[in-house]
């Protein structure tokens, strides 16, 4: 293997060598997963990450020092000075005492190699603690009095107490105010103004958790918005999660509760101290929001002819509103959040409206995502704009019979000629097509745009390559996920669902990880996972649960189950955060043991309520669990690997003792799944592509023989289907990574980059700009398909996408967050250059590659504090941080197996 420089262009300078930069100042400083400036923290020792962008050839850190300043919760300070002895940069331990409730910290990082002087400082983090304790609050829960629900509808309507209302309390700021602090939580969903201003920009707030275990207390710094003398805190409240309308098949209303409430507690310090300007009590007041309802599936009802300008500030006479009435909390319950806010990521602009009659408009978005409208709209007083969403057309028309019972309908009753702008603030949509009706006048540009929303998560995965169609499958997976986060990782955005599905994440997950750092979000839920895995005795089919006929939270079921296990070894792959690990490895274990009883002594999981391979292509419309493979089969394959990596996990964790009996556990069902299912000639439900692809990537093939005939019959049954997929929920994050690992690149490529559905690009030349739930979810025809059960935005499929970073594009992390990164492009299918780009905990890494005649011209850079196995086929080598450039053959890459990068 040879190394030479790649053609300079204008395009893409050669930079200059490594070894001529001298060493730069640390960068990216942050505190936990959390973004700079946060506010609300949980841990008492919060832990530092930083990124060294720049270095000599060769350098390695030795040392860091850290300083800056604690404020105590009285407005003290402190200083903090830490030089330690080490090469990590990845979440290292926090170098001072244990922080305390209310407390915030000011530092800054410089690094050292072994022999040489100090880095420039980093710029400066700052970040506060929130609440910890219940005796930390002094607020307590009020709200509009509780109704009996009497007249509360399960048929998508909304009865009178379902309206969303205002709450607002005056209060003097004390003189001298330094700094202020405002905590909320609320039974429900709120956003909050301060004298007439909004308060922060997350939506949806305080988000979805298992309510009964853990409601999230979110943090403001509003010293900014406080005046001296009189200020009034407000607060908007609606139903949301707590207790609006979720679920299917007619779903449930007050599922967590059938109480309104708001917790929100301002705090202060000035030169005497800290104190608490206002909290809620019985002296807030309360009267009907001129939003008439607002609910997460039937949409938002906002007449302005109700609105009270001026509510939210000094000088509104409220006597008139009612006062609100203490409601009881635990305030155990309480917990700080490790999840990033949802907020309005981006606008979209219509790339095309048409006029089907006068005052109706269709608007075309030209991207699936999930938000919603925002309108500037003027007209008389009365008339009412309506807002209709959908993923897709049928007849040129908005096709909603895919939505189910979500009617996704808002509207919103001028109240004079002036410009009204406006966008609904309790619910949500997943839309590519709106209609407007009952517009007065034209629609000129900028009157309609769509707000996309989101859990806020840093891009950390990029792709691109010589075909468009694969380049579109890749960002088709960005925006399922994009519309799928928000809050909690659900299955799509749009319809009567929109759950936390386990088995959902337990696929994409490392997908997930790869796109985005959604490491906070997800442990959060995690945390939810957990909660609920011990209330039920099992971990739920989704999470948090609601109730659902089908849909026993009690019973176990493979690969939904086995999240507990998948998802936090997904997180500490990408992130290297053995916190993750270590809090959610009772949970995980749990899990394992549960199915190992369940199993019984022969290790094979084959009785009970499973799932199995859901959404085979091949399942009938109106049952998604008929699958061409044994679901038990399934289910023993999951065992199989859960059992692995809970080994793994504990021998991080340093449980050596757990790490030897899972790790033999392991070895006891991969035997038994071996002789149970890789028989000759196969049991039923064992002879497909499913089987052969769990088998091969999951490690349960018994010897190398063994491995090869089972890699050539997968390789036949994926050729004798006319290389289409043939694989559901189970198969399909796998069926790649299989072929390629077993000698078949060149099939993998082909079922990759097949047409005909189902396959992935099938989608993609039908239109799609998001993952389809079903390989089929449009029809050839263009009709959309008749089962019930339809989305157009799920990123289960999506998950190839981890597959074509790692061996298309030849970028995988080989140690946990990427200290040690894997260079292996294996090329093939006819592209001719392909770019993985990769944020990691140790800065950007990239691998591209570009075929020139015969020959594969490689480039790879490599992070500062990371290393790289360079591995072109029969050729492998070590190299340091730096860009790096490869030339070999084509013939050394096409044809050699690429070892699955699935990490244990």
């Amino acid at each position: 293997m040879t190394q030479r420089p790649l053609a300079p262009s204008a395009a893409d300078p050669s930079p200059a060598p490594r070894a001529a930069a001298p060493l730069a100042a640390p960068v990216d400083l942050r505190v936990e997963h959390a973004e700079p400036g946060a506010v609300g923290l949980g841990s008492t020792r919060p832990r530092l990450s930083w990124v060294v962008p720049t270095a000599p050839e060769g350098w390695a850190q030795a040392a860091y020092e850290v300083e800056g300043t604690i404020t105590r919760a009285d407005g003290g300070t402190e200083p903090v000075h830490a030089a330690v002895e080490s090469e990590r940069s990845v979440l290292v331990d926090w170098p001072a005492r244990e922080l305390g409730a209310r407390e915030a910290l000011e530092v800054r990082v410089r690094v050292r190699g072994s022999d040489d002087a100090w880095s420039p400082w980093s710029r400066p983090v700052t970040a506060a603690l929130g609440l910890l304790a219940p005796s930390d609050w002094s607020a307590v829960l009020v709200g509009p009095p509780e109704t009996d629900g009497a007249d509360r509808t399960t048929d998508g309507t909304t009865a009178a107490d379902r309206r969303p209302v205002l709450l607002r309390r005056t209060f003097v700021a004390p003189t001298g105010t330094r700094r202020a602090l405002l905590y909320v939580t609320a039974h429900g969903v709120t956003e909050l103004e301060l004298n007439g201003r909004r308060v922060g920009a997350d939506v949806l707030a305080p988000g979805w958790t298992s309510y009964r275990h853990r409601l999230r207390v979110l943090a403001y710094d509003v010293t900014d918005l406080l005046v001296e003398g009189e200020n009034v805190l407000g607060a908007w409240l609606a139903d949301g999660w707590y207790r609006g309308h979720l679920g299917f098949q007619g779903g449930h209303w007050d599922v967590f509760g059938a109480d309104l409430g708001l917790l929100a507690q301002l705090e202060v310090v000035t030169g005497h101290g800290r104190s608490v300007a206002v909290a809620t009590d019985e002296a807030w007041r309360w009267t009907p929001a001129p939003t008439l309802s607002a609910q997460l599936y039937e949409g938002e009802h906002h007449d302005a002819r109700l609105e009270q300008p001026g509510w939210s500030a000094p000088g509104f006479d409220d006597a008139a509103w009612p006062a609100v009435t203490a409601l009881p909390l635990d305030l155990d319950v309480l917990t700080t959040a490790d999840a990033p806010p949802v907020r309005c990521t981006d606008e979209l602009a219509p790339v095309h409206v048409e006029e089907r009659e006068p005052g109706r408009w269709l608007l075309d978005f030209g991207q699936n995502h999930a938000g919603r409208l925002r309108v500037r709209v003027a007209g008389p007083a009365g008339t009412t704009v309506t807002l209709r969403h959908a993923e897709v057309l049928e007849d040129g028309e908005l096709c909603v019979r895919p939505l189910r019972a979500a009617v996704s309908v808002d509207s919103l009753v001028l109240g004079d000629e002036a410009v009204t702008e406006w966008e609904p603030r309790f619910t949500m949509h997943g839309y590519r097509y709106a209609e407007v009706s009952g517009w007065p006048g034209p629609l000129a540009p900028g009157d309609v745009v769509s707000r996309v929303h989101h859990s806020v998560m840093r891009r950390t995965g990029a792709f691109s390559s010589s075909d468009p169609a694969l380049d579109r499958l890749h960002e088709n997976a960005v925006w399922s996920m994009r519309s799928n986060f928000l809050d909690v990782p659900t299955d799509c955005p749009q319809r009567d669902e929109r759950m936390g599905w386990t088995g959902d994440i337990a696929v994409f997950a490392p997908t997930a990880a790869t796109l985005y750092d959604c490491t906070g979000m997800l442990a959060d839920w995690l945390r939810s996972v957990s909660a609920e895995q011990a209330q039920y005795g099992t971990v739920p089919w989704y999470v948090p649960y609601v109730p659902g006929e089908e849909w026993d939270p009690t019973v176990p079921g493979a690969l939904w189950g086995d999240a507990a296990v998948m998802v936090p070894w997904a997180l500490f792959q990408a992130s290297d955060d053995r916190a993750v690990l270590a809090r959610q490895y009772p949970s995980a274990r749990a899990w394992v043991d549960q199915v190992t009883a369940l199993a019984g002594p022969d290790r094979v999981w084959d009785t009970g309520f499973q799932l199995g391979d859901w959404l085979d292509p091949t399942a009938p419309p109106d049952d998604p669990t008929l699958a061409v493979t044994d679901r038990y089969l399934v289910a023993t394959a999951c065992f199989a690997r859960s059992a692995r990596l809970l080994a793994a996990t504990a021998e991080v964790l340093g449980e050596a003792d757990d790490a030897r009996r899972y790790g033999l556990l392991a070895d006891e069902v991969r035997a038994a799944f071996a002789a149970r299912y890789l028989t000759d000639p196969p049991p039923a439900g064992a002879d497909s592509q499913t089987a052969y692809a769990l088998a091969l990537t999951w490690d349960l093939v018994p010897d190398e023989a063994a491995r090869r005939r089972v890699a050539d019959r997968l390789a036949a049954l994926v050729a004798a289907g006319g290389f289409t997929v043939a694989t559901g929920f189970a198969g399909t994050p796998v069926l790649c990574d299989a072929l390629s690992s077993s000698g078949h690149l060149d099939t993998a490529y082909r079922v990759l980059l097949g047409r005909e559905c189902p396959s992935w690009l099938y989608a993609v030349d039908m239109g799609a700009t998001t993952t389809w739930e079903r390989w089929d979810s449009l029809l050839p025809d263009g009709s959309v398909n008749p089962g019930d059960m339809t989305s157009f935005n799920h990123y289960a499929f999506g998950s190839v996408v981890d597959w074509v970073h790692r061996v298309v594009a030849g970028l995988a992390l080989d140690e946990p967050g990427g200290r040690r990164l894997r260079v292996a492009p294996r090329p093939g299918g006819g592209l001719t250059h392909a770019r993985s780009e990769r944020r990691t905990p140790y800065g950007d890494a990239s691998v591209a590659w570009r075929l020139e005649g015969d020959l594969v011209e490689v480039e790879a850079v490599v992070p500062v504090g990371a290393t790289a196995l360079v591995d072109l086929g029969s050729r492998r080598q070590e190299v340091g941080h730096g860009t790096h450039r490869f030339t070999v053959p084509l013939a050394e890459l096409v044809g050699t197996g690429n070892p699955s990068v699935l990490n244990v």
